[in-house]
């Protein structure tokens, strides 16, 4: 199943969603969007397809372009990235009551790091020499001195609109975390995409 599409079966399943717009420059995509429950009412122009291509501003782009579209304005947007295909509705649903009930500007679903990679754990290799990336990590014995720290998994991302348009960010001033556990990737790379199908393959055999 494409990717897109189990964003689609994730959607339908929310029903607080008012509108599920995919942001593409692909016709195929748009195609399977549509086919899915989802839509594409525009196609992203030129100069927003690239890899250097921010999240703001495909997501200002799509905000505007729907509200043109539909004539009316959103208060609430939520980014769904095709490539997190192990997220839940309840991912969704628990990221965007806490940034309306809490008040937030935006909300992140995020999850913890193994300590194995925390950033005091990380080494700099240059011109020959190996060294500590943070000079703090000289006085870490044992992993229960690190902090706990937290990574983007891409399950989702929830912001106001004011945010989005004024803070001009989708990580606002005020902005909080929704903490999954257990596996959620956020695919960039071929084994990363394998991961997934090999994890999905598991929980469908269970």
């Amino acid at each position: 199943m494409p990717l897109v599409a189990l964003v689609g079966e994730v959607v339908a399943q929310l029903p607080f969603v008012d509108r599920a717009v995919v942001s593409t420059d692909h016709p195929e995509i748009a195609r399977v969007a549509k086919e899915s429950g989802l839509d594409a009412p525009f196609m992203r122009p030129e100069e927003l397809s690239g890899d250097m291509v921010s999240d703001w501003d495909v997501l200002h782009h799509a905000l505007l372009a729907t509200e043109k579209i539909d004539k009316k304005q959103y208060d609430v947007i939520v980014m769904l990235q095709p490539t997190c295909p192990l997220r839940k509705p309840e991912h969704v649903t628990e990221t965007v009551k806490k940034l309306v009930e809490g008040g937030y500007d935006s909300v992140w679903t995020v999850s913890e790091t193994d300590s194995k990679y925390h950033p005091l754990k990380q080494l700099i290799f240059e011109s020959g020499r190996l060294d500590y990336y943070d000079e703090r990590a000289a006085q870490i014995i044992a992993r229960q001195q690190l902090t706990p720290v937290y990574h983007r998994n891409g399950a989702a991302y929830a912001m106001t609109r004011q945010c989005l348009l004024e803070q001009k960010t989708k990580k606002g001033k005020k902005t909080s975390a929704v903490i999954i556990e257990g596996p959620m990737i956020s695919m960039d790379t071929l084994f990363d995409f394998e991961l997934v199908e090999w994890i999905m393959k598991r929980n469908f055999n269970k």
